[in-house]
Parts: C-alpha cells; structure tokens; sequence
C-alpha cells in the first residue's frame, strides 16, 4: 500500500490544494477580472460569408479578422466547413436572475428578425451559445418561439482566460462548439503530449466524439501561444477539476486523496443554467400531487397534454397494439415494478415499450415530464407515449441489457475492468446532468444497477425515471413519499425521507461497489435466511477499517476479473465509493466531482491497458 499515510500528508495536502482550484472557466463558475483576447470558432456553412459573420460581432469591416486567421490567403471568400476566428474582449458578467453568480463572456447585441426563436439565433451565431443559455442571460425572457420582432437580445459567448494551476503557458482560448463527429484531441494543434492537457481544460467533453462547447488554447497573430498574465486576486473559478495528466503515476495517491478530499468537502450548489419550461414543469408537478386513486384515463390525457412534450410521439393504443402482435408474451422482453416490457419496432426503429397500469399514473407522468425535457447521450431517450387502454412509454431499444444481469445474472460475458470503469463514467456523466445542468433539476432516487442499461458497445445508459423528483435548486421537496430500492437508499433518506441529489450519489456508490465485486446491494447469508444478510456498503465499510484493508478487499473483488485489473485503480473506486456512502450527506462528494474521479481512473485504467497489451484496450468498444 505504499508509506504511511502520515508520511503522505503533505504531498496529500498539496494535490487537494491542486485538485480544489485545476479549474477553467467552462461552466463560467466565478470570476471578478478577465482577459483582453479570446476568440470565437465559427463554424462557416454555405451562403454564409465572412462579412455576414464579422457583422454579427460587431464588427463593420471584415478585414479587421484577416490578422487573426491568417491561414486563409484572403477573407474575401471562405469556403464552407471551414472555421472562422473572431476576437472579443472576454469580461466577468452575471447572470440576470442571480447578481452574484458571475461568469465569463462576451455579450453581443442582435436584433430579432420576424419569426427568430432562440433555437435559430444560437444556430445563426454558429452555436457559440445556446438557446437555454439565450434565455438565462437575457433580462426579458420571451416564449421559444414568439419573441417580438426588433427585440434587442444579448447574445452570450462564453470564453476562458486560462488557469495558472493547470499551466502558465496558456492565457488565448478559443471557444470552439464541437460537432457531434469530432474528438476533442483532434481538434487543436497540439502536439501528443501536449494534448492531455485539453482534458483538464474540458473534462465535461466525451472522452469519445464530444458535443457542447470546448476551450482550446489558441495562438495569438504573431503565431505564438500567449502565456498567462498575473492572475494576482483573481476568483478561482469552480468549474472543472484537472483529472487525467499523469493518472497511471498519481493514482494511487488520488485513491487515498479522494479518501481525505470527499469526507472534508462542503457540499456545493448546484449550477443555475436556463429552463426553456420551467413554468409548465412546475404545473405538472402539482397537477401530479392532485392525482388520487379514481384518476381516470381522460385525465391522465388531459394531464399529459399539459406536459410540454418536444421530441416524443403521441402513439395511438393500435400502433403499438399492432406492433407487438397483441402484446404477446413472444414480444415480452421484462418485467419492472410498475409494468411490463415489450419489444418492437416503430418508426424505423428499435423500441422497448413499457405498459402500465392506471394505478402507476405518478410514475408515467414522472417520467414523462423527465424524458421529454432531459436529452443526454448517457439517458435512455424517449420516443413517444400513449394513454389509450393503459399507460404506455416507448423508450430506444437498448440491446445488451442491464447492468445487474451482466454482474449478477448468466448468459453474459464477464465485464473487463476496463468496460466498468466506463459504464461507471457514463452513468455518471447522465446523473450529472441532471444534477447539475437542469432547473429545476431532478434527483432520480432509483439508481441501482438494473437501471442502468448496457449497449451493444458496452455504452451505458441511465434509465426508469418514474421516481424521479422535481425540486428547485436549493429549494424545498415537491414530492414526498419514501420510494426506491432497499440496499441503495441512505440512512437519512429511509429515516426522515429527506430527498437531494446526495440520495443518488448514495446510490451511485452501492452501484461502484456492485462493478468491483458483481456482488448484490444486500448480501444474503449462506443458509438464504434474511437475518444474516448484509448491505454491501457495510462489507465494503468492514475490509476498509480491518487490520488489512488490501486483503479484505481482495476478498470483495469479483472473481471473474481474475487478475485482468490494476490493483489501485480498484482501490481508488473503492474508496470513491466508500465517499459517496457517507452516513452524513453533507460529507458525499457531487456527481460533478464523482465524474471527475472517474475521468481520472478512466484515463489510469487506458495507461494500464497499453502497458498490457494482451488485454481489452479501453477504446475497442468491445
């Protein structure tokens, strides 16, 4: 295990100082200076010129980018699919509805043409913004689509200044929205070794082809990197936590670390990022407190109705009656607590389809309401719904599965280490986005590992919100009632019922400690007699504190990962995980900061992974 902790502290102490502020300004945290020079990549489309786009910025002759891209011989003509500089100064800003909450951006003036929708004019700025954040960062906010014509709105670009903890050498980004096809280590100059650098800078971004909007340290026009300026008295951001330079090397002190760091961190709050619906949510969410046993299926569809549903198809009970032959038991592919499973094919399309009964209107609304406002890779998708005869959700087919019959059942290959270590990230990465990137945002309070679902790339994805609760951040609960799964719900949420996002936290621990030792949230006793079982957290709680914690480990680990798994990266989710159980909730890490932990055993599990080459690499998709 290496030299004694005390002798450690120091070293210890310094990385949590380094860990606490590797920030940059991605998510636009906090700040009070910023920087003279950034630049915006726009990405130009046909019958788009570079005028039109200097126009856009503020600029009156376009020429004035030509010394900022001078890879082109002239800006007369830029052909399309090419990327465009543009400078602005990037500032310290607030948010309108929150004085004190500051980022770092540029703001620029656009006056709405007749029929403009905030959609359309973050696509027109080349989706240097977006529509929520359209919203958000605009004193008056208007419907989607119906903002009156000749409306001033501010146009907000956000931009980083750099960090001296993450490098010196680096004060120029450019802010750069990543298509769907790109990943994020080809879309800078950098040379190989300078590249994992782009993953401290933006560890939001998929490690795989990304989306959202990235920070690229950028050359200035004399085609040089510009180094940091003094940063004396400035606010060190809180956005994202350095986590993958050098992971196979300081692993297995970030084990311990995470250890220390989790158990003393003060929780934060969430992050306040616009909703394009908030009102019509906050209706739905008391027209479902209203609900009582003699609902009817008329209103359950005037219910749904006025639920705002974007992106979901309303089926009629033939359709999806037609596509699985009556529901017959051939189609049957799952049984859940609130109704069947059915497979089927529907628009051209996979699909899983859950039939419920009326008794379950809470939960299909729940998930509703969810499903057709929340899209992440990482959240199984929703295609539509039906309220004919019984309650129906149609879900994107996922084909391999879930987590529990992969670790607990038959018929499945054993996991790698490396393929659990990247459904762990990803799940992560869906409940951070519910955590952290909605409002009001939504606490799941039914994670465990049948809910998360398996791809045929062994992809992971979160699923079965009809649990789910609504809450402000920072607000009071909406819904009240004790709901979930024994063995993953913490003490203080079963005692007192009271519900926050560290009830999933909670849960997404039992869930790491399930991918170490494929072993149940509550462990029967050997004779299958209920008065010897043990939860999961306590068995992993009793190897930690024994004489040897390494040999009481060893003896949790799944059998089937043989010795095919670097030993401290299974130390070092033991020990997130044993952080995300905390009896005090206060004391459990954010799901923000469980998906940096994670990044950082992710990129130490790939450098293990090339050391050994026999192996499942991490990036086979296998």
């Amino acid at each position: 295990m290496g030299a004694p902790l005390p002798l450690l502290l120091p070293f210890l102490l310094l990385l949590l100082l380094l860990v606490a502020s590797n920030t940059a300004t991605a998510a636009g945290d906090g700040c009070n200076m910023g920087c003279d020079l950034a630049l915006g990549s726009y990405y130009v489309t046909p019958n788009v010129n570079v005028s039109y786009i200097a126009s856009l910025f503020g600029f009156s002759d376009y020429r004035e980018l030509a010394k900022y891209n001078r890879g082109f011989p002239s800006l007369d003509y830029v052909a399309a699919g090419n990327r465009l500089d543009v400078p602005f100064t990037c500032k310290c800003l607030t948010l309108p509805s929150d004085r004190a909450s500051t980022y770092l951006a540029a703001s620029f003036p656009h006056k709405v043409d007749t029929g403009e929708t905030y959609v359309s004019i973050a696509s027109k700025y080349s989706n240097l913004t977006t529509a929520d954040w359209l919203q958000a960062t605009n004193t008056n906010t208007y419907p989607p689509n119906n903002i009156p014509a000749n409306t001033i709105l501010n146009v907000i670009v956000n931009c980083t200044c750099g960090d001296a903890r993450i490098s010196a050498d680096y004060g120029l980004f450019r802010t750069f929205p990543v298509k769907d096809w790109q990943v994020l280590a080809s879309i800078s100059e950098f040379s190989p070794d300078q590249k994992a650098l782009l993953t401290i800078y933006n560890p939001a971004i998929h490690s795989g082809t990304g989306s959202g909007i990235a920070y690229i340290p950028a050359k200035d026009p004399d085609g040089s990197y510009r180094p940091l300026k003094s940063q004396a008295g400035k606010k060190v951001p809180a956005g994202a936590i350095a986590g993958s330079v050098a992971a196979g090397l300081v692993a297995p002190v970030l084990g311990v670390l995470l250890f220390l760091f989790y158990r003393r961190r003060k929780a934060k709050q969430g992050a306040l990022l616009p909703s394009s619906n908030e009102s019509t949510r906050l209706a739905s969410t008391i027209l479902i407190q209203k609900l009582s046993p003699s609902t009817t299926e008329a209103d359950v569809a005037s219910l749904a109705a006025g639920i705002t549903v974007d992106k979901s198809v309303e089926f009629t009970y033939q359709e999806l009656f037609n596509a699985t032959e009556g529901f017959h038991i051939t189609h049957k592919i799952g049984q859940g607590g609130f109704g069947a499973v059915y497979y089927a094919e529907l628009l051209g399309e996979k699909a899983a389809i859950k039939k419920m009964d009326m008794q379950a209107t809470q939960e299909f609304l729940a998930e509703l309401k969810v499903l057709t406002h929340v899209h992440h890779l990482n959240l199984v998708r929703l295609i539509g719904y039906c309220t004919e005869s019984s309650l129906f959700l149609v879900y994107e087919f996922v084909e391999n599965g879930n987590l529990s019959q992969h670790l607990h059942g038959t018929g499945y290959e054993p996991l790698s280490w490396a393929e659990r270590v990247r459904i762990a990230l990803d799940s992560a990465r869906g409940l951070e986005y519910i955590h952290e990137h909605t409002v009001p945002v939504y606490i799941h309070r039914d994670i465990k590992s049948a809910n998360i679902l398996i791809d045929k790339n062994t992809r992971a994805k979160v699923a079965d919100f009809g649990l789910t609760k609504l809450t402000e951040v920072g607000g009071a609960s909406l819904l009240t009632r004790v709901v979930g799964t024994f063995g993953y719900m913490p003490p203080e949420y079963v005692r007192y019922g009271d519900v926050s996002r560290k009830v999933d936290v909670y849960a997404f621990g039992v869930v790491l400690y399930e991918l170490i030792s494929a072993k149940d949230a509550i462990v029967r006793s050997t004779d299958g007699s209920a008065s010897g079982s043990r939860g999961l957290v306590y068995l992993f709680e009793e190897a930690l504190t024994g004489l040897d914690p390494k040999e009481g480990l060893q003896k949790l680990i799944d059998p089937k990962l043989g010795d095919d798994y670097p030993v401290d990266a299974i130390l070092m989710m033991t020990h997130l995980a044993n952080a995300c159980t905390e009896e005090d909730p206060k004391l459990r890490p954010t799901m923000r900061s469980v998906v940096v932990a994670l990044m950082t055993l992710s990129s130490m599990t790939e450098f293990w992974d090339m050391k050994n080459p026999g192996l499942v690499n991490l990036m086979s998709g296998r």
